[in-house]
């Protein structure tokens, strides 16, 4: 597939309400460039944290550690985290440097670097590629590295597809979390086949 134009989001696209950023990252695009394979996906899924009262965030009542140091970073840089002890999750950091916020990439559809999203998967079944994330990361090549690291390139970036066609956003409550449980800040592209798990209790946007 030939390279989709485009150029990376400014800063100030994510310098915004964090469930504004969420909702308008559907339909973008992620690419990633890792030891020469170049991969990417538009972003069909995402769930908000939206700050220190947000129980649900890693920066809940402002909470600060060597491993969430990232999240507290500036807007438009990357948040990495390991989880259950066997997979990465990235986040996009979001509103105001030294403001805990994020943007977790939940689920792509595949476009570019196919056969390396198979490989690294170890599966032929594109369905499952991307849908989730701890999948996406891995099908990108994303890892602990990738935390602080400007969404601007050169290894990974996100950017508008040229052409853009509008969607239709669905919002239901986010997934695998106690705490929060029943705030609505996943969004959706609604119909989307490549969604880590089918949408239940939505609102339509």
């Amino acid at each position: 597939m030939r390279r989709t134009p485009g150029r990376p989001l400014p800063t100030r696209f994510f310098a915004r309400d964090t469930e504004r950023v969420a909702r308008d990252l559907l339909g973008c695009v992620v690419e990633t460039r890792v030891r020469g394979a170049r991969t990417a996906g538009r972003i069909v899924e995402v769930e908000a944290y939206v700050g220190p009262h947000d129980a649900a965030a890693h920066g809940y009542g402002w909470r600060k550690t060597t491993r969430n140091a990232r999240l507290f970073g500036p807007p438009g840089n990357c948040y990495v985290y390991f989880i259950y002890g066997n997979h990465w999750c990235a986040n996009v950091v979001t509103e105001r440097d030294g403001y805990p916020s994020a943007v977790l990439l939940r689920a792509l559809e595949p476009l570019t670097g196919l056969d390396v999203m198979r490989r690294r998967r170890r599966t032929g079944s594109p369905r499952l590629w991307c849908s989730g994330p701890g999948r996406l990361c891995q099908a990108l090549g994303i890892t602990g590295s990738f935390d602080g690291e400007s969404l601007a390139g050169p290894r990974i970036r996100i950017f508008r597809p040229v052409g853009r066609q509008p969607l239709r956003i669905v919002a239901s409550p986010r997934i695998g979390i106690t705490r929060a449980a029943d705030w609505p800040l996943r969004f959706c592209v609604e119909g989307s086949p490549w969604l880590s798990r089918p949408v239940s209790g939505l609102r339509k946007r």
